[in-house]
Order: C-alpha cells, then structure tokens, then sequence
C-alpha cells in the first residue's frame, strides 16, 4: 500500500512542469549577468525571462542588470553572478587573460550596435577622422560599444586614445547626453538608437543591426549577444546550461514570429523609453540581427579575434583556440527540443 502510494506521487509529481528536468539541474539557482537589460541586444533574455521559459526548464533565474557588458563581466569574475548574457568577444578577452570562459547560446547574430554623430556638435562632420578629440559615449567602457568604436577609429587610421570615451549607459540617460551636447557621438543600441534618429539628435555613421553592414564593417559574420560563463560553471552544471540554453532557444523562436506588439506586451513598461512607436520601429530595425536558433557561426569566433587583433597589438600576436570560445553543443539539443 505505502509503495503504491509512492508510484502514485512519483507519476503526480512528474506531470508538474519543469520536475522531470529539475531533478538533474545541478544548479536551479542561476545568477545572470546584463548590461543594459532593456536593449534588443538582450531581447531573448528577456522574453524567456517574462514568459516563464526559465521556469519551464526548472530554473529560477535572477537577472542582475549593470550599466555595460564589461561590468556584468566583472560581477561573473568577482562570483556574485554565474552566467553574463553579454557580448561574444569578451570570451576571447578572458582566455587571452588565462580565464577561459565559453559561449553556449546566441542571441544576437550581428552586433545591432549604431555609430553616430550629434548634430548640434558635428555638424559639419564629413568622416571618421571628424572624431579626434571628440568625446564619444558608450554604454560602458570596455563594453562591446566600445569595442567597435576602436575598431572603427582603427579603419580611419586612428588610435582609441584619439578620442575621449564617456559611459552614458543603455537608456534615458545616453538620451539626455546627446540632446545635452555632452557627447559628440555616440555607440549604443536599440532603443536608444532610434529614438535620438526620430528627434533628429542622431545621424548615423555605421548600423549594425543591417546584416550585410555588419558583414561589411568586420568582414565576416559577428557573433553578438549569448550567454558566456566560466568553463568550470559549464564543466560542473551541463544540465543547468542545457536549461538555460532551452530557454533562449525558444526565446528566439518566439521572437522570429512576433510582430512589435506582441512585443510590447510581453516587455516591462520602463523598457519603452515612454514612445511605444519608437519600440517597436527598433525592433523591426534589430529583428534582423537577433538569432533565430541560437547557433553560433563557424568563421564567427576569427571575425570576433581580428576585430580584437585590429586595436590590440598583444592579442593580435597571441595563439588563442577559438574553438574553445563557444560551443554548438546545447543549442543542438535545444533545437532538437523546440522544433
């Protein structure tokens, strides 16, 4: 009698969503790194987020938002956090630095990252080489905002010390410094980028949230926004990064379908800077460049490194194993999942 009670609620509490999956999570308590959550950048991350798919998967996800990519790095180095959903170049950053941290999932399939001028302070601006001298803002410094300002100061022939670069974050404040005139460019993301450009306190110099742009300025596919984390969180927790991977993937299958008002109905209210108009023209602006799978491309850990190789000469002259910067792995079996 006691065992058939016991098969009874083994078979009750298999039927629950998430329990089959939950019993082989190592880790069901996952910290996630962000930097500037409110951007399309980390659009999958939050629509797995607000449609429970974390949850589905036996997660229970805690989302710490930071004011650039470089610091959700730093939260993941210093251990308050276990997993960043941040930019792809930083994995070939931290081996460089003897850290070796991998990709598992991808959520962006082109940076979406747009370089512009202010025109109240530029207006004459005719070319890259305009920007010397000038302060140029940034989500944060060192984040991936900042890494194609060098890159693109690189192709003028410039050095990152040309310039002066300002951190203004991923929100109302990047606003306010640009109608300010306290920066005379900017590199930030959706939707920042497009509410500057209606207002006409934006003219856009380079736009990677264009795919054949994107190609064009690092001459190859570049991988964006996943989710990265320390080699040994992945070597310890391959079930939980299964999960997590579970997730995005469907995240983005959700995204490929949806129009902006599904969109808006699902995003936390703060994220529409106050113009739902504005959100949802910079989504149909950056759906192009979110991921529709998860996977990564196989020449885009060599287009993340020469971009690196182009601004740092000791990155440029390290033998790094771009195969051990992201995996196919857990999107394979994601894919197979979520059809």
């Amino acid at each position: 009698m006691q065992r058939r009670h016991l098969i009874a609620g083994g078979l009750a509490a298999a039927a629950l969503p998430g329990f089959t999956l939950a019993q082989g999570i190592e880790k069901p308590k996952v910290t996630i790194a962000v930097g500037g959550k409110n951007l399309f950048y980390y659009l999958p991350l939050t629509i797995a987020e607000q449609l429970g798919y974390f949850k589905d998967e036996g997660l229970d996800v805690n989302i710490v938002d930071f004011a650039g990519g470089s610091r959700a790095l730093q939260a993941v180095v210093g251990g308050s956090a276990d997993v960043v959903s941040g930019a792809f170049e930083h994995t070939i950053n931290m081996q460089f630095k003897g850290q070796p941290m991998r990709a598992f999932v991808l959520q962006g399939a082109a940076p979406q990252i747009v370089l512009g001028v202010n025109p109240k302070t530029m207006s004459g601006f005719k070319g890259i080489a305009d920007l010397k001298g000038k302060k140029i803002g940034v989500t944060a410094p060192g984040s991936s905002t900042n890494v194609l300002v060098n890159f693109v100061l690189a192709k003028a022939g410039l050095k990152p010390s040309d310039v002066s670069i300002v951190g203004v974050g991923a929100a109302n404040g990047a606003v306010a410094a640009m109608r300010a005139g306290q920066i005379d460019a900017i590199s930030n993301l959706d939707p920042v980028i497009t509410l500057l450009n209606r207002s006409g306190d934006l003219k856009i110099v380079t736009d990677t949230r264009k795919m054949a742009e994107a190609e064009q300025v690092f001459g190859g596919p570049m991988p964006a926004g996943c989710l990265y984390a320390p080699q040994s969180f992945l070597d310890k927790n391959p079930a939980t990064a299964q999960a997590l991977t579970n997730a995005i993937v469907r995240a983005n299958k959700w995204i490929q379908k949806a129009g902006g008002g599904d969109v808006i109905k699902v995003v936390p209210e703060s994220y529409l800077l106050g113009d739902r108009a504005v959100y949802i023209d910079g989504f149909l602006a950056s759906k192009q460049a979110l991921s529709p799978d998860g996977s990564f491309p196989a020449r885009g850990a060599e287009t993340a490194f020469k971009a690196l190789a182009s601004v740092d000469e000791k990155i440029a002259a390290a033998k790094l194993d771009l195969n051990a910067v992201y995996t196919n792995d857990f999107v394979r079996k994601a894919n197979a999942k979520y059809k």
